[in-house]
């Protein structure tokens, strides 16, 4: 594990020194991020942008005044996104282990204050390790929104990654991250590979292990909110892994007590008001469930709870409860959330 840690941060630290030096896009952002990411990147110092390593824009909507946790922060291009969504009543902190990265995120500190307009900084820069947010002061249930962008394939120990982060989240806490997952385990020979490793393949997760894995650490239900399928474009890269199909994957996730291990029907249906900011005309709690405003939509008992009992209940009226059960909910099997495969625009439900 120490030999890992260390490749991760010889080649995040030394080797590489801007997003151009990268050997495959697999740690590159494609497509147009959220209207509101968009807004505040001109805002961004130049520096931190360059050196910025990510597969996606796991900034979810409604953070004015939430505490935000960036796991694998870098040089803090996503949590200085963060603070300026978060306003001046909330707070972000990034955790990451390498120190010249840090380095560089807490040197704009004041920069970036200066540019958003507050008065003192909302954001805190920390030297650690995920897989140990105890050591860092990061208590239980302090944090209402845990993101992290193409960074958990990279921890040797992933089970004890999303225990911090299920230890972390407040009830009704949302997990919100991006990252590289894989078709098939990868073989120990290629993990320790340094180039695979830091090109976020060696380490990428399995996905039905990914699955079983969330629900052992507390998250029975998660969804995939945007799936996109890797072109290996570096033939040394190819050579090495090319047999394994890998994907970026955006996954919700919420710390709720209710949720079961599939989806079951009790009856509720969901009413979306058009209130969440930039997302007036629908809502996409994830790849399947698209919330139009004023639009009746029957769900299941665990979208009910993900839309009433999380910060996103401002938005949505949520109808029935619990007392009665009709089954399984819609075409459901024993195929969805927690019990199979979930590929893309599959789940238990419908």
């Amino acid at each position: 594990m120490d030999s890992i840690f260390e490749s991760i941060k010889e080649y995040y630290g030394r080797q590489i020194q801007s997003s151009d030096d990268l050997k495959s896009s697999s740690c590159c952002c494609v497509g147009a991020p959220p209207l509101a990411v968009r807004d505040v990147l001109p805002q961004i110092a130049d520096e931190i942008k360059a050196r910025f390593y990510g597969c996606g824009s796991p900034l979810p909507p409604l953070l004015e005044g939430m505490t935000v946790l960036d796991l694998g922060c870098g040089t803090g291009r996503d949590v200085y996104i963060a603070s300026k969504l978060v306003g001046e009543t909330g707070r972000v902190i990034g955790v990451d282990m390498t120190t010249e990265q840090i380095e560089i995120a807490r040197k704009y500190q004041e920069e970036q204050r200066a540019r958003f307009g507050y008065e003192t900084s909302n954001v805190e820069f920390l030297l650690g390790y995920i897989e140990d947010l105890a050591s860092l002061g990061i208590g239980d249930q302090s944090i209402d929104v845990v993101i992290s962008n193409c960074v958990i394939n990279l921890s040797p120990a992933k089970e004890q990654v999303f225990k911090e982060i299920y230890r972390v989240l407040k009830p009704g806490g949302e997990l919100f991250f991006s990252d590289i997952f894989a078709d098939r385990r990868i073989s120990e020979a290629l993990a320790i590979d340094c180039v695979l490793r830091g090109e976020c393949l060696g380490g990428a997760m399995y996905v039905e292990d990914f699955r079983r894995l969330m629900t052992a650490c507390g998250f029975l239900d998660f969804r995939y909110t945007d799936t996109r399928y890797l072109d290996l474009d570096n033939e040394e890269i190819r050579s090495k892994i090319g047999f394994v199909t890998f994907s970026s994957r955006t996954v919700r996730a919420f710390k709720l007590d209710d949720l079961e291990d599939c989806c079951e029907d009790y009856g509720q249906i969901v009413w979306y008001d058009g209130s969440i900011p930039g997302h007036s005309y629908f809502f996409d709690l994830d790849d399947h469930h698209r919330f139009i405003a004023g639009r009746l939509v029957p769900v299941c008992g665990n979208t009910a709870s993900m839309l009433s009992n999380t910060r996103y209940a401002k938005a949505f009226k949520v109808s029935g409860d619990r007392s009665v059960h009709y089954g399984v909910f819609g075409a459901c099997s024993t195929e969805g959330s927690g019990t199979a495969s979930r590929e893309p625009s599959s789940s238990c439900c419908c």
